[in-house]
């Protein structure tokens, strides 16, 4: 085997899109902090149980485990940032009112995404501690649009949905954790024909329901068309409530916005409305979040929380990389402290000074420069690449 081949689904990432991704990166992070989002970093390693919240079995399948050398205990890499700034908000932070934190860091995961994604992430998010009410998804939703915009997406749209619909429709008609793990994996496949068999051997109020919550997609009048298909559960009358402010709201920002009532992701995580991003010229979602208000319980305080994250490679990998900044080319001359200042001073205008070391002059090309300092009757100059003195 060759030393230099990488594991599948992994990759290296090149000069031109690794500053890319970090120039991103770090506007998204002055946004966030524009909006008053404390950035936070986390360890890319913990104990499992610590990385891994209750009952989140997609997240434990995606998650490697190896041995501690020093307790013996079970570690994870981290496939999801979230779990641990929730253990921050509950446990080292422990603020009483509404906390606003952010992140950017690599997660890695047993498999990949998609066919085409990456094994390693760099996991962007940002999430609302201690407010349970409709104005914190409101927030979060709104940042995230903006946070795609900066980063020059294009036509995005938010499909929307609310557990508290699928979770109502499930407790109303006893269904036990097979049957509703079998649909729940129905609805996030969009298979319609696998739904109806499964609904086949349920009563006929019940069918009904679940047949129609597969179809009940679009715009602000499937609020309506929900209230008229499904029955009147007080934990459905508050979602669909919710759903449509939420409507309102994006329609008042010119944003782009559709109800998806299987738009559920992690069902046993999340527990209210959730969302997914989409846009012009990728067939799967960019961006997820919604409110899961028990992450915090297994840390000992479950605070209301919302939140989205997105893989930031993955949204630069379409994104043009642009030309790379031309350089400045400065001679090795250490025995010349006025140049040693005249290179500092460009540099801290932003300027990139290249120094040229010995025995390298034949290379000069692959530096990527287009003037060079050179010694003018006593005093530095910047002048074009290659003019004579």
């Amino acid at each position: 085997m060759h030393r230099w081949l990488l594991p599948e689904y992994i990759a290296d990432i090149l000069p031109a899109e690794a500053r890319l991704v970090e120039e991103k990166r770090r506007r998204v992070l002055d946004l966030f902090h524009s909006c008053g989002y404390d950035l936070v970093s986390t360890p890319l390693i913990e104990y499992t149980e610590s990385l891994i919240s209750e009952g989140d079995h997609d997240l434990d399948m995606r998650t490697f485990k190896l041995v501690d050398q020093l307790s013996g205990r079970q570690l994870g890499l981290r496939a999801d940032i979230a779990p641990q700034v929730a253990r921050l908000d509950a446990h080292l932070l422990n603020k009483q009112g509404a906390v606003r934190l952010c992140y950017a860091g690599s997660v890695v995961s047993t498999v990949p995404s998609s066919l085409l994604g990456s094994r390693e992430q760099l996991q962007v998010g940002a999430e609302i501690y201690g407010h349970g009410g409709i104005e914190a998804d409101l927030e979060v939703m709104t940042l995230l649009l903006d946070c795609l915009a900066l980063l020059g997406l294009q036509q995005v749209q938010l499909d929307i949905g609310h557990v508290g619909v699928y979770r109502s429709l499930v407790a109303h008609f006893g269904l036990d954790s097979s049957q509703e793990q079998a649909l729940f994996t129905a609805y996030q496949s969009k298979d319609v024909a696998e739904l109806a068999d499964l609904t086949k051997g349920l009563p006929d109020q019940a069918r009904e329901a679940f047949l129609a919550l597969a179809s009940l997609n679009g715009g602000r009048d499937v609020v309506g068309e929900a209230r008229a298909a499904l029955p009147n559960l007080p934990g459905i009358a508050k979602a669909l409530d919710d759903l449509d402010r939420v409507m309102v709201e994006l329609e008042s920002i010119g944003a782009q916005g559709a109800i998806d009532l299987v738009e559920l992701r992690a069902a046993h995580y999340h527990n209210g409305l959730v969302f997914a991003a989409y846009a012009e010229g990728w067939p799967n979602a960019i961006a997820w979040g919604g409110r899961y208000d028990n992450v915090g319980k297994q840390f000992g305080r479950a605070r209301p929380a919302t939140g989205f994250s997105f893989d930031l490679r993955e949204l630069t990998r379409k994104l043009a990389l642009g030309s790379a900044q031309k350089a400045i080319l400065a001679p090795y001359a250490p025995e010349d402290p006025a140049l040693y200042q005249v290179i500092r001073a460009l540099r801290t205008n932003n300027e990139i000074v290249v120094i040229s070391l010995p025995g390298h002059e034949a290379h000069v090309a692959e530096l990527n420069v287009d003037r060079e300092l050179q010694k003018r009757d006593g005093v530095w100059q910047v002048v074009p690449f290659g003019q004579c003195k």
